[in-house]
């Protein structure tokens, strides 16, 4: 039997899948041992960046020169390389670098797509727990221990009071604009779990959570989550309902419905209203 040549998405794909194996061989050896953190932020603020963040966004972005040198990659630690290329990937080697140096798994790696500046195909995995999702273009699938690689989805909650609701810190919020209206969502919902950064997607992607709510966000920290929830059924826009592709503040939800429902509390707050 001859075999078929793989698709252009195969291909590219495949090539995510690749960077994602490269970035686990580089990083795994730095969690839960003694690791130096540096401040990206300075002063009082915290953002911080390891040894393993720089070595997992270089050995993707070594790999990637190898197998596309015509592709133009950005990246959380290095920035950007040819900007004017059609297929841009865009990689957080570790989201969630606060959980990462607290020996918390709830952390990943992020390798997105876009084809002529929009989101195309992504990957989140986590190589400690040995969990991976992604959406190849068309669908989205996960794997963990004890479940081969299936076809993941949203799952149906119309109302908000069936929601379970996420969010990786409140603190995080604007508490005279955009704390308000979070609350008023968390104080409708059915249950709020805080953590997660990019876990908490795939969990959404998965059926198991309903809503994702987060403000100051860049574009390597969704650009690989939005195919993932948009390919299993669910809806991933800004606050005020546009593109998420560029970051800010996000709302992801896996009910169309429940979206909607969120969307409006969200409008309302920020335009002053009770």
């Amino acid at each position: 039997m001859v075999n078929e040549p793989l698709t252009a998405d195969a291909v590219l794909s495949e090539c995510a899948h690749d960077l994602a194996d490269a970035a686990a061989a580089a990083v795994l050896p730095y969690f839960r041992v003694p690791l130096a953190v540096d401040n990206k932020a300075g002063g009082r603020n915290f953002d911080p960046v390891t040894a393993a963040d720089r070595a997992a966004e270089e050995s993707i972005s070594a790999l990637l020169a190898e197998r596309f040198p015509d592709h133009g990659m950005l990246g959380e630690e290095f920035g950007a390389r040819k900007p004017e290329a059609r297929y841009q990937w865009v990689v957080d080697p570790i989201d969630g670098t606060r959980a990462f140096i607290s020996g918390s798994p709830l952390w990943g790696t992020l390798i997105g797509l876009k084809d002529a500046g929009r989101p195309h195909l992504g990957v989140m995995d986590q190589p400690f727990t040995g969990e991976r999702f992604w959406s190849d273009g068309t669908q989205s699938f996960g794997r963990w221990p004890g479940a081969a690689a299936h076809a993941i989805r949203t799952r149906p909650c119309a109302r908000l009071s069936d929601a379970t609701l996420m969010t990786t810190d409140p603190g995080l919020f604007d508490k005279k604009s955009e704390r308000p209206a979070f609350d008023r969502i968390r104080k409708a919902a059915r249950m709020t779990r805080l953590g997660g950064d990019c876990y908490s997607y795939c969990l959404l992607a998965s059926g198991f959570v309903d809503v994702v709510i987060e403000v100051g966000l860049k574009s390597y920290d969704v650009l690989a989550l939005i195919p993932i929830v948009e390919h299993a059924g669910g809806r991933f826009t800004t606050w005020e309902g546009g593109s998420a592709a560029e970051g800010g503040r996000i709302v992801a939800s896996g009910d169309p419905q429940v979206h909607e429902a969120v969307l409006e509390i969200l409008a309302g707050n920020l335009a002053g209203k009770k």
